[in-house]
C-alpha cells in the first residue's frame, strides 16, 4: 500500500511539472495560430484552455494535450475573411461565423463518436503513420523558423548580426539543457528547467531579445492578459440561423471536423505506441466534439490534439489526466494573474523546446528502412510527409490510405491462381488459390476455357475466398457462360455467407453449389473464422 501511494505521489509530481511546461509552450502556439486565422490572440488562448481541460477530463487518451492548432487555423483564414465581407468591419461577423462553424464541427465529431467511427483509424497503414509523424515534425520545425524573423519598416525580415547570435545562443542553450540534464538526473523536468534558466539569463542580463509579450504586440495583440471566457450571446444575435448560413458554414465544418479527428486519432495512436498503452478512439471523438461546441459558445476558435505539446507532456513524465488538467488551468492562470511574468519569457526558450520536440517526433528510423520495405510503402511514407507539409494533414492521410489500399488491391489481384486437373470420370477440376475480389476478376476469368472444357466442370474454392459483390457477379457470369454452352458447373467449398448471398440473389444457383464437405481443412478454417 505504501509503495502504491508513493508511486501515485511520484506520478502526480511528474504530471504537475509536465503540465506546467506544456502550459508555457501552449502560449506562443495558441497566439501564433490566432494570428494565422486573423483573430484576436485571446480567442486562441481560450480555445487552448477550454479544449485542453475538457479533453483532459473526458477524452479517450490520458496524457494527450489538445488546443488550438495550425492545421485548423489555415482553414479558418478563408472562413473568417468571407464572414467579415458579409457585414461592416465593426460587426466582426467573420469571428461569429467561425464560432457557428466550430459548433457544427463539434456536432459532426460527436456523431463520429456516437457511431463509433473512431475505430477506422486502425485502417491507417504504418507507412502512412510514419509519413504523418515526419510531415508534422517538419511542419513544426518550419513554423519555428518564423521566430527567427523580426519586423523592420513594417516588413518581416530575417534576423542578422547580434540579434541572430543571441537568438541562436539561447535556443542552443535550451536544447543543451534538455539534452544533458536527463543524463545527470532523469527525475528533473528538463523542459521546464530549461525555460526557467534561459528566461532568468535573459531577464537579469537585460538582453534585447524577442519575448512572448513582444511577439503578441508585434502581431497586433494587446497583451496576454484577459478575463474569464464569456458566453457569446452576440453569436445568436449576429448570425442568422438559416439555410443560407448552413450552406456557407457546412463545408468548412466538415473539413475542420475531418482534420481535427484525423490529427487527434493519429496523435492518440502515436501516444499509445510511446506509452505502450491503449486509448479509446470513440471516446476521444465525443470529447473533442463536445469541447469544440463549448469553446465556440464561450469565445474559442476550436481545436484538436496537438502532437508537439503531447510529446512534451509524455517526455516530461505526464501520463494521467492530471497533466492535461494542470496544463489547461495553468494556462488560464497565466491569462488571469501572470500575464506580465509570462510575457517576459524569451521566445528563444520556447523555440528550443519545440526543436527538441521535432527531434523526438521525427521517425529517424524511416531513413534506415526505406530500402528494406516494399516500394509502395516507401512511396506512401514520402508522399504523406510531403503532402502534410505542402497541403494539410487530412488530405495527406486520406491520400496515403487510398494509395496504400490501391497498392494492396493490385498486389492481391495478381495472386489469383487456378490448378487444373481431369478426373477419371472426365470432370475438369479448377482449384482456385488466392482472393477473388473486384481486382482479380479479370485474371480469374482468364483461367477458364468454356469452349474446350468437358461437360462437367468443378470449381473448388478450398484455398480461396470470395470477398465482394463483384466476385459474386463474376461467378454468375461464368456459370451463365458454361450453361449457355450446355455444360454443368459445380461450386465446392464456398463459405456459408457466400452461399447465402448467391442463393438469395438467384435461387436456381443452389443447384450449382455442392454442400457435401469432404476436406478436413475446411472444418479447421470454418472453426478459426467463427
Amino acid at each position: 500500500m505504501t509503495e502504491f501511494i508513493r508511486n501515485r505521489v511520484t506520478n502526480a509530481k511528474d504530471d504537475i511539472l509536465s503540465g506546467l511546461t506544456v502550459a508555457l509552450a501552449l502560449v506562443p502556439e495558441a497566439v501564433a495560430f490566432s494570428f494565422v486565422a486573423k483573430i484576436d490572440p485571446l480567442v486562441g488562448l481560450y480555445a487552448a484552455f477550454m479544449i485542453g481541460l475538457i479533453t483532459a477530463i473526458f477524452g479517450g487518451r490520458p496524457g494527450m494535450i489538445s488546443g488550438a492548432t495550425g492545421a485548423l487555423a489555415v482553414v479558418m483564414v478563408d472562413l473568417v475573411a468571407e464572414g467579415n465581407a458579409m457585414g461592416a468591419p465593426s460587426d466582426n461577423l467573420g469571428l461569429y461565423y467561425l464560432f457557428a462553424t466550430v459548433i457544427l464541427m463539434g456536432v459532426i465529431q460527436m456523431l463520429a463518436g456516437i457511431f463509433k467511427l473512431g475505430k477506422f483509424v486502425r485502417l491507417i497503414p504504418h507507412s502512412v503513420m510514419m509519413g504523418f509523424v515526419n510531415g508534422l515534425a517538419i511542419v513544426i520545425f518550419l513554423s519555428q523558423l518564423e521566430m527567427f524573423m523580426t519586423k523592420e519598416g513594417g516588413e518581416h525580415v530575417w534576423m542578422t548580426g547580434t540579434n541572430l547570435m543571441m537568438m541562436v545562443g539561447l535556443v542552443g542553450l535550451t536544447m543543451g539543457i534538455m539534452h544533458f540534464l536527463p543524463k545527470l538526473n532523469k527525475k528533473l523536468p528538463e523542459a521546464l528547467i530549461a525555460i526557467i534558466v534561459v528566461s532568468a539569463i535573459a531577464i537579469f542580463s537585460k538582453m534585447d531579445v524577442a519575448t512572448v509579450g513582444s511577439f503578441i504586440r508585434e502581431g497586433g495583440g494587446q497583451g496576454l492578459g484577459g478575463g474569464l471566457p464569456k458566453f457569446q450571446f452576440a453569436l445568436f444575435e449576429k448570425i442568422p440561423f438559416t439555410w443560407e448560413t448552413l450552406k456557407f458554414i457546412a463545408p468548412y465544418s466538415i473539413i475542420l471536423a475531418a482534420i481535427g479527428l484525423i490529427e487527434s486519432l493519429m496523435t492518440l495512436n502515436l501516444i499509445d505506441e510511446l506509452t505502450d498503452s491503449r486509448g479509446d478512439s470513440n471516446r476521444e471523438c465525443l470529447a473533442q466534439g463536445g469541447a469544440n461546441i463549448v469553446t465556440a459558445l464561450f469565445g474559442g476558435m476550436g481545436g484538436c490534439a496537438m502532437i508537439g505539446q503531447s510529446i512534451i507532456n509524455i517526455k516530461g513524465g505526464g501520463r494521467t489526466r492530471l497533466s492535461g488538467i494542470v496544463a489547461a488551468l495553468a494556462l488560464l492562470g497565466f491569462i488571469l494573474f501572470a500575464s506580465g511574468l509570462i510575457e517576459q519569457v524569451p521566445i528563444a526558450a520556447l523555440v528550443g523546446v519545440m526543436f527538441m520536440v521535432v527531434i523526438g517526433t521525427f521517425a529517424w528510423s524511416s531513413f534506415r528502412i526505406l530500402g528494406k520495405i516494399p516500394r509502395s510503402d516507401a512511396f506512401v511514407l514520402i508522399f504523406v510527409s510531403a503532402i502534410t507539409v505542402f497541403f494539410n494533414l487530412a488530405t495527406a492521410v486520406i491520400a496515403g490510405v487510398i494509395i496504400s489500399a490501391l497498392a494492396f488491391s493490385w498486389a492481391n489481384a495478381k495472386r489469383i491462381r487456378a490448378r487444373k486437373s481431369i478426373r477419371e470420370d472426365g470432370t475438369k477440376v479448377y482449384e482456385i488459390w488466392g482472393p477473388l475480389f473486384f481486382g482479380s476478376i479479370q485474371a480469374f476469368n482468364q483461367k477458364f476455357d468454356v469452349t474446350d472444357d468437358p461437360d462437367v466442370v468443378e470449381i473448388d474454392f478450398i484455398e480461396s475466398r470470395i470477398s465482394d459483390h463483384s466476385a459474386i457477379e463474376a461467378l454468375f457470369a461464368l456459370i451463365e457462360r458454361y450453361e449457355a454452352a450446355g455444360k454443368k458447373v459445380v461450386l465446392k467449398h464456398l463459405s456459408e455467407d457466400c452461399k447465402k448471398i448467391m442463393v438469395k440473389a438467384s435461387p436456381k444457383l443452389s443447384a450449382n453449389i455442392e454442400d457435401d464437405i469432404d476436406d478436413p481443412r475446411y472444418f479447421v478454417m470454418e472453426t478459426v473464422l467463427k
